[in-house]
């Protein structure tokens, strides 16, 4: 699967929260710049599978390919869906629903993209966390969430992202990281990667959280090297509402979400307005 080389831009966003009037809105505002653009949609759509259907068709008519990769949201059973799956199932349906709108998963073949800045394979991941990202003093999973219990600090995924059929979301976590890492080690070593994963893949990025304990829910310690190791030309990430450019190992992260309309409105730059992935915008490391 590959995209012809033309004037286009591989473009990138995450965390539209479309459950909000507002955020539908500037989803609503969305469009390409040029008929060859590309979208890169890295998690937390909607809480619903109606919403995520919504936002996902609707971008997908706009778009020449739009690629997703899921987020915590996605997978989260609400008690206001009408569709109840749990964990891997939901996962599995969601892929369907995309596959039904012509929206690469991350259990596509990985697209090439050919424009400026190419060819690179674009590979949407679904990872999950396993508690590593770790405060100091809490050496275990189970003293991690002691800790966020005591200072108030525990994701909503606790309680509304089912790990099934796996024992925990730890467990999910590493059964993603061996699949997808076989995946990745099978492709051209001499083409480059743009990583799309709606937690960071390093640790860094979550070291400015107002609250340090959440990191728990932000990502793996598995995927700290993924970005060389896949010789990544660029890795995108959400979740983390703090979208930012930063540079680790020479290599460009960009942290591409939207947020909720509270943190948006807070914003100089303007919201809903796609990143440049490639061809890759001026400056280097800084």
């Amino acid at each position: 699967m590959s995209g012809a080389a033309g004037g286009g831009s591989l473009l990138a966003i995450s965390d539209l929260h479309v459950a909000f009037d507002d955020n539908r809105a500037v989803t609503e505002a969305l469009w390409p710049e040029h008929d060859d653009d590309w979208l890169i949609v890295a998690g937390d759509t909607g809480e619903i599978v109606s919403d995520v259907f919504w936002a996902l068709e609707l971008l997908s008519k706009r778009f020449a390919k739009v690629v997703w990769a899921p987020g915590n949201h996605e997978l989260w059973t609400h008690r206001l869906d009408p569709v109840t799956l749990r964990g891997a199932e939901r996962y599995r349906h969601l892929v369907y629903v995309c596959r039904e709108l012509g929206v690469v998963t991350p259990e596509d073949p990985y697209p090439v993209w050919h424009g400026e800045g190419g060819p690179v394979t674009v590979a949407p991941l679904f990872l999950l966390y396993d508690y590593t990202f770790r405060q100091p003093g809490a050496h275990t999973k189970r003293e991690v969430l002691a800790r966020a219990h005591a200072n108030g600090v525990v994701a909503a995924d606790e309680a509304l992202l089912h790990p099934d059929p796996y024992p925990s979301l730890d467990a999910w976590c590493r059964a993603r990281l061996h699949a997808t890492a076989a995946r990745l080690d099978a492709l051209d070593p001499q083409v480059r990667t743009v990583l799309v994963n709606h937690f960071p893949l390093v640790r860094e990025p979550t070291r400015i959280l107002r609250h340090p304990d959440f990191a728990a829910w932000c990502g793996t310690e598995a995927t700290r090297d993924w970005h060389l190791r896949y010789r990544a030309a660029a890795v995108v990430y959400g979740h983390l509402h703090i979208p930012r450019t930063t540079w680790h190992d020479g290599v460009r992260f960009e942290e591409v979400s939207v947020g909720y309309p509270r943190e948006w409105r807070t914003r100089a730059r303007p919201v809903g307005a796609p990143r440049r992935i490639l061809p890759a915008p001026r400056g280097g490391p800084r």
